[in-house]
């Protein structure tokens, strides 16, 4: 298994490499990267693309020379050398110009992270792995091709989730595809928030209490077949919580209570239950 795993770290720390100087020679934001990377502040800014250019030009020589068999074990020794750069350089750019972008591998501006360097510090223990490696990656995946293609997976997929600046391409995705799957609007009964609290805006116990009201709603949970909806209150000068208590099956806003209560003591200063009758919805007021 070492074997196969050191077969493939060629192809891993290749494919990164390329994809590195992909930015560096070809975006046509090149020079606004430069710019806004620490190379302004380490070898000043008139430098700062030339030196770009040239890492993007090793960059793609090292990678296509890792990519191509047989590996050579100087090929490996600089790969190595190269990610411990990356590891320094990263590392000094997040110390002395932490607002700086990391310009690695992508256009967008992305501030150097922890995540950065992790990154760095994978490709180096994926060049050092790669020393061992003599007939090239294609010979780890033919020997054994169902583990060799599950590390590989594992270590790009590693690449992709220590880097920042491509997080909108696969992270953003993600959190958009959960938010319409788990409608974080939703209480436990699958009845949206939003719903119970235009229920309660429209209720005569809402608009009696709304001179009290200090917030929007600051908590809210589901307790049998009531929703209760918190908003911080002031009742006479004490601070105080006004909570309502919103029917889960009744979408009638008459139907809706509330109770404050003095956030010292706990105890209730004013309670007003909506109930509905034949002669029409009316308001019990029960003080404390």
């Amino acid at each position: 298994m070492i074997e196969v795993l050191a077969a493939l770290q060629p192809l891993v720390v290749g494919a990164v490499l390329i994809w590195s100087a992909r930015v560096k020679l070809f975006s046509r934001h090149a020079a606004e990267i430069a710019n806004r990377s620490a190379l302004t502040r380490l070898i000043g800014q008139s430098r700062a693309l030339p030196a770009y250019r040239l890492l993007g030009g090793v960059e793609l020589t090292l990678g296509a020379l890792l990519l191509l068999p047989p590996v050579l074990r100087l090929e490996a020794v600089a790969a190595t050398a190269l990610a411990v750069g990356f590891l320094g350089y990263l590392t000094y750019a997040r110390r002395v110009a932490p607002t700086s972008s990391c310009g690695c591998l992508s256009a967008q501006t992305t501030p150097v992270s922890g995540r950065s360097i992790a990154r760095a510090g994978l490709l180096v223990v994926a060049g050092a792995l790669a020393w061992a490696a003599s007939d090239g990656w294609t010979a780890g995946l033919a020997d054994r091709p169902l583990a060799g293609g599950a590390v590989l997976v594992a270590e790009l997929a590693a690449v992709v989730a220590l880097s920042p600046e491509l997080d909108r391409r696969w992270l953003l995705p993600l959190r958009q595809l959960r938010v319409r799957l788990t409608h974080p609007l939703r209480g436990g009964s699958g009845v949206p928030l939003l719903a119970s609290v235009q229920q309660l805006q429209l209720s005569e116990a809402y608009r009696r209490v709304v001179p009290l009201l200090r917030s929007d709603v600051q908590e809210h949970w589901d307790d049998g077949e009531w929703r209760f909806v918190g908003h911080a209150a002031r009742y006479q000068g004490r601070p105080a919580t006004a909570v309502f208590a919103v029917p889960l099956a009744d979408q009638q806003p008459d139907a809706v209570r509330v109770a404050v209560i003095d956030d010292a003591t706990g105890q209730t200063l004013l309670s007003l239950a909506g109930t509905a009758s034949p002669a029409g919805p009316h308001l019990s007021v029960v003080p404390a």
